[in-house]
Formats: C-alpha cells, structure tokens, sequence
C-alpha cells in the first residue's frame, strides 16, 4: 500500500473554521440541554404518575427482589414490574432513574428517594437497578402495606456531560490524530487513501463489493450509505471481517444498545470474537455470552475476586475501633483485588476482535487508555455529532454506515433543530467529500413498485430491486400499494396531552376494517402456516396505543395477535413484514400535518413493507404538502394499472 503524504492543511482550517463550527455545536447542544432538562421538569410536575405509568416512563407498583454485587463490584437491586406490563417501557440500559413510594393509588402522596440509581439490566418485566452503596437497600425491600414503592426515568445528565467533553476535547487538540480529523472532516480538505487492485467478494452484489474495498482503502475516512434493504448491515460485517485481517482490534459503535447488539450478533454468526461493553438490549443467552460482565464472571480469577471483594465489604462493617493492623489489611486486600481486576480485564480485551457498545458508552472507563486504528459506527444518521466525536478521540480513521434519508438525530429543541443541530456528521462529510461516499444499490426487501417511489424522490432513482423480489407478492393481480381514504365529516383528527400527540379514531376503526378485509382474502389458515407478518404504524404515539387497544379487544384478531406489530415509526426504524398499515392522522381544513413535514420519517415507514403497503389518510390534507400530493398520484396510477 502507498501512504500518502498528509497535504498542508488548507485556508479554512488556518483560519479556525473547524474550531468555530464545533463552539457553535458546543452552543446549539447547550440549548438542547436546558430544552430537555426543563421539558422534564415540567413533565414531572404537571403530568400525574398515572399518566408517566401509562407512557411507559413509569412502573408502579413494584415487587423488590433480592439485591447483590454485581461483577463489577456494583450494588444491584432486582425489580418486577407487577401491573400495565403489556404497556412498552422507556427502561434501558444505562438510563438514570428515582425510585419513589406512594400510598394506595399511584399519584397520591409520592415521596421521592433523594438519590439516583442507574438502569444495569432490562428483561421485559423484570429490571436490574445498579444502585448507590448510600440506598436504603432494607428500606425498599421491607416497605410496609399500604405504601408501595415505584421507579421513574430520570433525566440523563451523563450522555450530556460527555458530550460536552467530547467537544471540550475535540476543541483542544492540537498536532495529534484527533486534531487532523477534526480539521479534515470540518473543511474541504481532501481524505487520504491507499491504493490497490480491488478484491473480489462474489458473495456480495457489486455495490457492496464496491463498498468493502473503499473501507479497505479508506486511511482516514469512509462512508456506506444503504438506503432501506440494500444489505448494509452484510456489507459493513464484510468491511469490518476483512479489516481485522490487517488489524488485531477494532471498536464498532451505534447510536443505540439496539443497533449495538444487531451488528454484534452478525458479527458474532461470522465467528468474530465480540466484547460487548454495557448490558444489551434484545436479552437472550446468545446476546449476554458476549457481554463484558457475563465474560468477567466467568473467568477462572473471578471466584478468588469475588471473595476478596466480600472480605473487604466485611472488613468495612466490622471496623475496630483503635486496630493497627485494619488499615494494613484493608491495603493488602484492595492492592489483590486491583491485580486480579487488571490481569482479567487485560485478559478479556486481549482476546476481543471486536469492542462494541453505544458511542456514549465509548467513554466508559473499561476503556480508558485503549486505542483502535478504525473505529465503525453504525446507524450513523442517527447519532448527534458531539457524540460521534466520544470514541473518535481513541481511533486513527472512522467508516460511517446509515443512511441521512431516513429517521434523524431526535432534537427536543426547535431553536436548535433550525439552527442546525440535527445535522449529522455524516451528513457533513456526504456534503463535504462525496468521493469517500459509496451508495449500496441494491435492495432486498421490497416489490419493485413499492421501492420505486422511495427511489426515485429520495435516491435520484439509484436504488434498484434485486430480480428476486422484484414481483413478490402475497396475493395474485394484487396492487402493491394502496391509499385508503380516511376522512370523515362527523371525526377528524385530535389532541390528546401536551405530549401525547393527536389521535383520530375514525381512522383507527377504519384501519382495523381494512385489516380485517386483506386477511380474509389471504385467509387465517395460509397467514399462520406461512406466518405471513403484519405491521400497523403510525407516526403518533396516541394512535399507537389507541390501535393497540383494539386488536387487543378483537376477537377475531386473538389467534393472530403473535403475528401482529403495531409502532411509531420510529419504533419500526430497521425492521420490515411482509404487510404494513400506516395511519396517518392528520385531518383538518388547514392542511396541518405538523412533524409529518419530515419527510424522512415517512420514508423509514413507508419502505418497512416486502409486498404490501397500505396507507390510511385524509387526501384533502395531506396532499396539500408537495411530497404527499407525489405519493398519492403515484398510488392513483398504479392502482390504474391494476384495474
């Protein structure tokens, strides 16, 4: 390979560019801060515990479990959840929480504990809290009828705090890589690369092909952008196998513990050796073996750490008063378990190929002083660029995957958001240096006539459908996409809480008719012995827990329910079936369809269906947007085809 001399850096960066756009992020995050912390403190004091229960912000009442040290010497509390459990929760790892009680029904007379604990572990209904050595551990575990205890969200100060330092650090640097990458992807300065012939990988159609060898060439940066079902999670397993036949360990971050454990899993199917740092979220057997804690545990030293662990502990609560010899042991006991806690770390990441966790959850302090030539972050278009810069401090070069067309960073702020908060590193670096950008073009997933329209207005029309599912289909002369008309004279749209969003109910019932019409004609007995998958989605959280209610309700529905999902589409973000329902809501004489305007959103649920894409809607108002007036005179057309 030649290693090409770093060229001078050019008048944008001699002139403090770079540094100017970062105090500007430093600002912009600065007022999403004081946005969300305020939005929190209004949310906890005006909204009733009942309602934060019910948003899934909220469990209540409790059973307390048995509490313990976990492996890495934290105090844990198990919890059950023991009503609403069919209702989703917020709860994952990581996340701050309070716990409170309250005396008969939830909402009347909270007393909060005066301390934080932290999300360890998330299984359903049950939750590992990893609590303060100062809780009153007794306390909650012998509370006495009629209080109850409860545990609510907190606001997450951490992923604030190192961000800030991200930024802090990334400002700071001076004649280091951190600093050289900095300057490179905040100018025009051109990325560096090595130079040879490609390799082949028959395996992978020749976009992905293409893809693999920029990351292989790639000396400073790269970028897989894959629109929805072109492969991109195959083809960056593929750059990242192939990397680590020239690197001995490479750090692989995503924006969410979700997009962590999917990369890992295919990473682990591959046979890659895999340290996950942090609990994962989708919580099997599988997913834990590779998890930095279940490895600790079971390493031979542990069983010897774990008694020394305890000695001290007992050491602590039985303090003579006046021993000379107490300090000396507690030395000697802390000195064995630090030599012991080192060599099995050492050994841990020693064997890894691959270090994976949130970018957040790069600043842990497992990987203080580790370093990585490349770093991967996945679902990159998801992530805020202060936290993009938290691993990028540890690596010499970064390959970015994602895709800027569908669902953006989430910004609570409407200040920020304008001014130019939501956009990405990724993004910058698509404008800035579109010859490290490499477009997978092939999709996988969806009947050509469904895809098209998403190519053609996000895509340029450079997105095609590999020939074997070009036609896929569930019913014969079926159209593959229709628009349902929803409005109503009597119903409409309307809105349900601050911030609960809008709800219309109409629509709902009409989308369940719907439903009920297009699974007699596949008929109940070919959708189970198939497991024909259905998706219902729609943007509004309202709408959402109203459809849910009613299959809930639907008899008819009860022996399908296991095949049924119904979300926002956020929620629906890298998932597909074979059917999906979207119910738009928004019904008024003003043509107002709020948030509906990004169009990326839309993008991510309309592309989540294989072979059918239905869509519930009033066409007076949302055809009055540009976008939406396009998709509904392509449906039109379509349908006439198949007349």
């Amino acid at each position: 390979m030649n290693n090409p001399k770093t060229p001078s850096p050019p008048e944008d960066v001699r002139g403090g560019a770079p540094l100017l756009e970062l105090q500007r992020q430093r600002m912009l995050l600065d007022i999403e801060y004081f946005t969300e912390k305020e939005a929190f403190r209004r949310f906890t004091e005006t909204i009733g515990m009942a309602r934060r229960v019910k948003r899934g912000d909220a469990w209540f009442p409790l059973r307390i479990g048995k509490s313990y040290y976990n492996s890495l010497n934290q105090l844990c509390l198990e919890v059950h959840r023991t009503q609403d459990e069919d209702i989703e929760h917020n709860f994952e790892f990581g996340r701050p929480v309070q716990f409170f009680r309250s005396a008969g029904e939830v909402g009347e007379g909270v007393t909060w504990y005066q301390f934080t604990a932290t999300v360890s572990y998330v299984d359903g209904n049950r939750m590992v809290v990893s609590m303060p050595d100062s809780a009153p551990i007794l306390e909650l575990q012998n509370i006495a009828a009629p209080m109850q205890i409860g545990v609510q969200l907190s606001f997450d100060e951490t992923s604030y705090r190192t961000m800030f330092d991200a930024l802090e650090r990334t400002m700071r640097a001076k004649g280091n890589r951190l600093a050289y990458l900095r300057d490179l992807f905040y100018t025009k300065m051109p990325a560096q690369h090595y130079s040879f012939q490609p390799m082949r990988f028959p395996w992978l159609n020749p976009t992905q092909e293409h893809a693999v060898n920029e990351v292989l060439r790639a000396k400073d940066v790269a970028v897989v952008h894959g629109p929805p079902g072109t492969g991109k999670t195959t083809t960056l397993v593929e750059a990242i196998y192939e990397t680590l036949h020239r690197e001995s360990q490479v750090l692989v971050c995503a924006q969410s513990n979700m997009a962590v454990d999917w990369i890992s899993e295919r990473l682990v199917d591959r046979g890659v050796s895999v340290l996950r740092i942090g609990n994962p979220t989708r919580v099997n057997d599988k997913m834990l073996s590779f998890t930095f804690e279940r490895r600790f545990e079971a390493h031979p030293d542990y069983e010897m750490l774990w008694a020394i662990r305890k000695a001290i502990r007992e050491l602590r609560q039985h303090k003579k008063r006046g021993s000379e010899n107490w300090h000396q042991k507690m030395d000697r006991l802390k000195g064995r378990a630090a030599e012991l806690e080192i060599r099995i770390r050492s050994e841990l990441f020693g064997e890894a190929r691959v270090i994976a966790c949130t970018l957040v959850g790069s600043a842990s302090s497992l990987l203080e002083g580790q370093r990585f030539n490349t770093l991967f972050i996945d679902e990159a278009a998801q992530a805020l660029e202060a936290a993009c810069w938290i691993p990028i401090r540890r690596v010499g070069r970064v390959v970015l995957a994602g895709d800027h067309c569908q669902l953006p960073p989430t910004v609570k702020s409407i200040a920020a958001l304008k001014a130019g908060l939501g956009r990405t590193l990724m993004e910058r670096i698509v404008q800035q240096k579109p010859e490290v950008v490499t477009l997978l073009g092939v999709q996988y997933r969806m009947n050509e006539e469904i895809m098209r329209f998403s190519s053609d207005w996000f895509y340029g029309g450079q997105v095609q459908s590999a020939p074997q599912v070009r036609h896929r289909s569930i019913l014969d002369f079926d159209v593959p996409m229709e628009w349902v008309e929803s409005a109503s004279e009597e119903w409409g749209e309307a809105f349900v809480g601050e911030t609960f969003g809008r709800i219309n109910r109409e629509e709902a019932h009409l989308t369940m008719a719907i439903l009920h019409r297009y699974l007699n004609k596949i008929g109940r007995q070919r959708l189970l012995e198939e497991r024909i998958d259905i998706g219902i989605i729609s943007p509004y959280r309202a709408q959402v827990q109203y459809l849910r209610q009613l299959v809930k309700r639907d008899d008819q529905l009860k022996p399908l329910r296991h095949i049924i999902s119904i979300n926002t589409v956020d929620g629906f973000q890298g998932q597909e079936r074979d059917i999906i329902i979207i119910s738009l809501v928004r019904s008024n004489e003003q043509g107002q369809i709020g948030f509906l305007r990004d169009l990326r959103r839309m993008n991510v649920a309309i592309t989540r269906a294989r072979m059918k894409l239905i869509i519930m809607g009033d066409s007076e108002t949302m055809t009055k947007h540009p976008f939406y007036h396009k998709l509904y005179e392509y449906i039109a057309a379509l349908s006439r085809q198949y007349e």
